[in-house]
C-alpha cells in the first residue's frame, strides 16, 4: 500500500470515527428523552408482581409516567420539527445533463478514475468555488438535473443519494478544459466519503439541527405556533453547540481524504490549475466591485459577467509581466465549450450574481434590464455620471447656492460646484454640507427603489418561496453577500464631483465614457484612459483647493463655465 492509500485510509477512518461521534450523542440525547417513560415502566412492572405496592409508591408510579408522557410528547415535537425544517441550500443555476453533455461526461470519467459515486447532478454558482451539495430532504429531491449515473444497471436510488456538484463558473470560462479537471478532482473525490452510511447520517443530524434553529428563528408566527418552535430551537442549539467540535473535524478529514484520494488524478496539472483558481478569483472579484456594481446600482445589469472575467484577465495580463504567460493559455479550449449553450449559462449566473451580491430582483423589468459590454460605456457609464451630476445640482440648489455666473445662470456648469467648494470657509463648512446632503439623497433614493428586491419587481423569490419548495431564491433579506460597505459622505461627494468633471469632459473638449476592465468606468480623452483625475478631485473636496483641478481641466481642454447636460 502506497503513502498515499495509507493517508486516504487514515483520513477516511478519522472521519467515520467523529462521525460515530456524532451519532453518540444523537443517541444519548434519545435516551436521556426515553429514560423516564423506562422508569415508568419498571415502575409499573414491579407494582405488577406485587413489589414497592402502597398510596406513596403509587403516587411516584403515576408522577413519573406523566413526566415520560410530556417528555416523549416534547421529544417528538422536537423530532419532527428537525425532521420538518427545511435544510439551507445554496442559489445555483442548474445544468441538465442535455445542456452540457460533455461536462457531465467529464465529471463521470473523474469519477470513475477516481473510484468514487458520481455526483447526481452539476449545478454553477456566480462564485471562485466548488463544492459538493446534500439535497437529499425530501423537500429537495426533485432538484433540477440528471444523474450522473455509470449506467442504466445504476439503481435510482443513486440518482437521489449522491451530492450534487457546484462549480464556479468563473472556473469555466477562465480554466482550460484539463485545468477544470484538476481542479474539480479532490472535489469530486468526495462524494466517497459522503456513501458512507455513518458519515451520510451524521451529516444529516447536523443538517437537521441547524434548518431546526433557523426554521425557530424565523419570524411572522404567532405564539401559538412561535412558541413551540422556538422550544425546539432551543433544544437543537444545545444538541449543535455539542457536535460541532466533532462535525468541523470530520469534515475536516472528510477533505483530507478526498484530497489525498485526488493526487493520483493529474497531480501535476493541480498545482498549476490552484494557481489560476486565485487569478480568476481576483479577476472576479475587481469586475464585481469596479464593473458589475456601478451598473448594478443604475438598475442595469450586465448580462456576460463570466466572459468579463476573461477579459478582465486579459488586461491584466497584459499590465503585469508576472502574468504574461497566462494569455498564451487562451489558444487552448477553454471549459466553457463543454456547455451547449454558454451565454444562457452566462447570463443566468450573471443574473445570480446581482440577486446575491446586490439584492436585484430575480427577473428583468422596469428599471432592471440586462446590459451587453458594448453598451457599457453608454448605458451604464454616461448615465452614472449624469444621474450623478444632477443630483449634485439638486443638493447645491437646496443648499441655496447660487449659480456660477454664466450667460444663461440657470444652466448647470462645473463652475459652480468649484466655486462652493473652494469659497470663503474653506472646505470645512461647505465640503461637509454638501456631502451630507449628497449622503441623504442616496439613502432615500435607494430606500425607495423597487430594484433591490421590493414588490414592484415580481419573479421567484418574491413571495412564490412559500408554496414553492424548490426556489432557490428565498424569501429572505438580501443581498447575502454584499460586496462593499455603506460609502461616507466624502467618498460619494467626491465621487459626484468626478462625475461632474467627466460630464464637462465629454460635453466639452470631445472626451468619450469608456470601460476598463479592471477598474470600471473610465474616461477616454483621445482615445486613451484618464486615470489621474482622483487626486484633484480630492484636493478640492478635502482642502478646498482648485488650482490642481483647474491645471487638469486646462490640460483636457475643459471649459468649466460651460453648461452641461443632465438627466
Amino acid at each position: 500500500m502506497s503513502g498515499t492509500d495509507v493517508g486516504e485510509e487514515l483520513g477516511a477512518r478519522a472521519a467515520q470515527a467523529r462521525a460515530l461521534a456524532l451519532l453518540r450523542i444523537r443517541s444519548r440525547a434519545l435516551a436521556v428523552a426515553i429514560l423516564p417513560a423506562a422508569v415508568a415502566v419498571v415502575l409499573f412492572a414491579a407494582d405488577a408482581q406485587g413489589h414497592l405496592a402502597g398510596p406513596a409508591w403509587d403516587a411516584v408510579r403515576w408522577t413519573v409516567l406523566g413526566v415520560a408522557v410530556v417528555v416523549l410528547l416534547v421529544t417528538v415535537l422536537v423530532a419532527v420539527s428537525v425532521a420538518r425544517a427545511r435544510p439551507a441550500m445554496s442559489p445555483t443555476v442548474p445544468v441538465p445533463e442535455e445542456g452540457a453533455p460533455d461536462l457531465y461526461r467529464l465529471v463521470r470519467d473523474l469519477a470513475d478514475r477516481l473510484d468514487v459515486p458520481a455526483p447526481s447532478a452539476v449545478a454553477l454558482t456566480p462564485d471562485c468555488d466548488s463544492w459538493l451539495e446534500d439535497r437529499t430532504h425530501r423537500a429537495l429531491r426533485k432538484g433540477p438535473g440528471a444523474a450522473l449515473r455509470k449506467g442504466p444497471e445504476a439503481p435510482a436510488e443513486a440518482a437521489v443519494t449522491a451530492p450534487v456538484l457546484v462549480i464556479g463558473s468563473p472556473f469555466l470560462w477562465w480554466m482550460r478544459v484539463a485545468e477544470l479537471r484538476a481542479v474539480l478532482a479532490p472535489v469530486v473525490a468526495g462524494t466517497g466519503p459522503s456513501a458512507h452510511p455513518d458519515i451520510a447520517a451524521a451529516r444529516r443530524f447536523v443538517r437537521g439541527l441547524d434548518a431546526a434553529i433557523a426554521d425557530a428563528a424565523a419570524s411572522g408566527r404567532g405564539p401559538v405556533r412561535g412558541a413551540p418552535l422556538a422550544f425546539a430551537g432551543w433544544v437543537a442549539r444545545l444538541l449543535l453547540r455539542a457536535c460541532r467540535g466533532h462535525a468541523a473535524e470530520m469534515e475536516r478529514c472528510v477533505a483530507a481524504a478526498a484530497s489525498m484520494r485526488a493526487q493520483t488524478v493529474d497531480y501535476g496539472l493541480r498545482i498549476a490549475a490552484q494557481e489560476q483558481v486565485g487569478l480568476a478569483y481576483a479577476g472576479w472579484d475587481r469586475l464585481l466591485t469596479r464593473v458589475a456594481l456601478p451598473a448594478w446600482r443604475m438598475g442595469r445589469w450586465p448580462s456576460r459577467l463570466d466572459a468579463g472575467v476573461v477579459s478582465a484577465l486579459t488586461e491584466l495580463s497584459r499590465r503585469d509581466r508576472l502574468a504574461d504567460g497566462f494569455a498564451l493559455r487562451l489558444g487552448e479550449r477553454p471549459a466553457c465549450d463543454l456547455l451547449e449553450e454558454p451565454g444562457a449559462a452566462d447570463e443566468a449566473a450573471s443574473l445570480l450574481a446581482a440577486r446575491l451580491f446586490h439584492g436585484g430582483p430575480a427577473e428583468s423589468g422596469p428599471g432592471w434590464a440586462p446590459v451587453d459590454w458594448q453598451q457599457y460605456p453608454d448605458e451604464v457609464v454616461d448615465r452614472k455620471w449624469r444621474s450623478e451630476a444632477a443630483r449634485l445640482h439638486r443638493v447645491l440648489d437646496t443648499l441655496g447656492v447660487p449659480r456660477a455666473s454664466a450667460a444663461d445662470p440657470a444652466v448647470p456648469t462645473l463652475a459652480r460646484v468649484m466655486e462652493h467648494l473652494s469659497g470663503p470657509g474653506g472646505p470645512g463648512g461647505p465640503g461637509e454640507a454638501l456631502a451630507a446632503g449628497i449622503g441623504a439623497a442616496v439613502a432615500r433614493e435607494e430606500a425607495g427603489a423597487p430594484v433591490h428586491g421590493g414588490p414592484e419587481q415580481g419573479g421567484p423569490g418574491h413571495g412564490g418561496a412559500a408554496d414553492d419548495p424548490l426556489d432557490l431564491w428565498g424569501p429572505g433579506p438580501l443581498p447575502l453577500f454584499p460586496l462593499q460597505p455603506p460609502r461616507t459622505g466624502t467618498e460619494l461627494l467626491a465621487d459626484h464631483v468626478a462625475a461632474m468633471v467627466c460630464c464637462a469632459a465629454v460635453d466639452t473638449a470631445g472626451a468619450a465614457p469608456g470601460l476598463d476592465w479592471l477598474d470600471g468606468p473610465a474616461l477616454l480623452v483621445g482615445g486613451e484612459r484618464r486615470a489621474d483625475l482622483a487626486a484633484p478631485v480630492l484636493s478640492l473636496v478635502e482642502d478646498g483647493d482648485p488650482d490642481p483641478l483647474l491645471n487638469w481641466l486646462a490640460e483636457v481642454g475643459v471649459r468649466s463655465d460651460k453648461p452641461v447636460r443632465l438627466v
